[in-house]
């Protein structure tokens, strides 16, 4: 497009040019005495003057060639779109993730076959069969002894959903990625980071896995349920958010608005991207915290708030040994490690948007603190509604997109904070 209008404007000027050259040459001629010169020659020349003066004045109009640093505005949309697209699908395997755990579903497809998983049971028999198989194993036995083939098929559906949304996540990552590696439209960085994002995308799929197996082993101490690691857990949820993150941003980089300010960064720039980069650290450690809470139910040992019970800190905060222990299979140090990141997080959040108001910034990077501030508030208060209530689903799963959400707000303010000081 850029060569397109540089000839439209080489035309116009060309076209505005050669009239007034030709009428310069025909005064020219009609002023040379025929026997003081050589016709042909005089024509030669004047000929020879007029081309050099529309080459000058064609190299003066147009405009220089631009670098072909980017792809073409409608190109880069189009994959910005579909990467933004890809981590909303992110997004909903996360939500549905966390719908599984809490429904105690996770466990309920008791194997795993990329291709033949893809097929739930129609028949009376397979579900027969299916059902049987996942008698064998501990969960059965221990939590869900009283199930009937009805209810095994609510665990099983919804298990189901979480494994084929994270297979769509593959097909609507993959076959785009390449179409547009074949049109061309990936430049270099952008196909090395596509190469990340199914690398990824794969290791989900089989991080998932080797976490529901954790959970299909019988427990090493009689009294406990059978769950999955919160190792495995913390790893797969760690994985998904980092997958988010990189879609968002990139999408993000290539979509969003970018002004110009053509002056000095703002005074205090420097403080709030500082603070605001602390935020997003708070945040992704907080929400990766979540997942321990999640896998050894942290949730459900002390509802209330502000105290634990009767104290702010409980007796049994360091009771395993080694000591460190405590801070990832310990459920009441795990609980309170989660109450202190998220108050942290929620109050550098404030913080920073207060800091964000004594910074000159426009318009769009002063919306995203706004929104910044209120959801960590939002998300504060959804975490203590969800412990004072033990935990719903419901209020548990809009918690857990909470943080989410509240990441992608930190992550556009810091990137309309990093264009600002460039």
């Amino acid at each position: 497009m850029a060569l397109f209008r540089g000839a439209l404007l080489t035309r116009s000027a060309l076209s505005a040019s050669v009239p007034a050259l030709c009428r310069q040459h025909a005064s020219l001629v009609r002023r040379t005495p025929l026997s003081k010169c050589n016709m042909g020659a005089s024509l030669s020349s004047s000929l020879k003057n007029c081309l050099g003066s529309l080459r000058r004045c064609a190299t003066k109009q147009a405009p220089p060639s631009s670098p072909a640093a980017g792809l073409p505005s409608r190109t880069d949309r189009i994959v910005g779109k579909w990467l933004l697209g890809c981590a909303g699908m992110v997004v909903g395997a996360v939500m549905l993730g966390g719908v599984t755990r809490l429904t105690e579903s996770g466990l309920s497809m008791t194997d795993w076959h990329l291709i033949r998983g893809m097929k739930p049971p129609v028949s009376q028999e397979e579900w027969e069969a299916e059902f049987n198989r996942y008698k064998q194993f501990p969960e059965f036995e221990q939590v869900h002894h009283d199930f009937q083939l009805a209810d095994f098929k609510k665990i099983f559906y919804m298990e189901y959903m979480h494994r084929m949304w994270g297979r769509a996540i593959g097909v609507a990552f993959a076959l785009p990625a390449a179409f547009f590696a074949y049109k061309g439209w990936l430049n270099k960085g952008m196909k090395i980071r596509v190469g990340i994002f199914g690398s990824l995308i794969l290791f989900q799929g089989l991080l998932g896995w080797f976490m529901v197996k954790s959970g299909l082993e019988q427990p090493k101490e009689a009294t406990d349920i059978p769950r999955v690691s919160q190792y495995r857990l913390a790893s797969h949820l760690g994985s998904a958010l980092l997958l988010y993150i990189l879609m968002f941003s990139s999408g993000l980089k290539i979509l969003l608005p970018h002004a110009q300010t053509g002056g000095a960064p703002p005074a205090g720039l420097g403080r709030l991207r500082g603070v605001v980069h602390s935020v997003k650290g708070l945040t992704f450690i907080t929400a990766l915290s979540g997942a321990f809470v999640a896998g050894l139910d942290a949730g459900l040992v002390y509802n209330s708030f502000p105290k634990m019970a009767d104290r702010w800190v409980p007796e049994e905060v360091l009771a395993m040994k080694p000591r460190w222990k405590n801070f990832f299979e310990n459920a009441a140090t795990v609980q309170l490690d989660h109450r202190i990141l998220g108050s942290t997080t929620a109050t550098c959040a404030v913080g920073a948007w207060a800091l964000a108001r004594t910074v000159a910034l426009p318009p769009q990077a002063r919306l995203a603190a706004h929104c910044m501030a209120f959801m960590a508030i939002a998300q504060a208060s959804l975490g203590i509604s969800t412990l004072l209530m033990h935990v719903p689903v419901s209020l548990a799963a809009a918690h857990q997109s909470g943080s989410l959400a509240l990441l992608s707000i930190v992550y556009w303010l810091s990137l309309e904070l990093k264009r600002l000081a460039k």
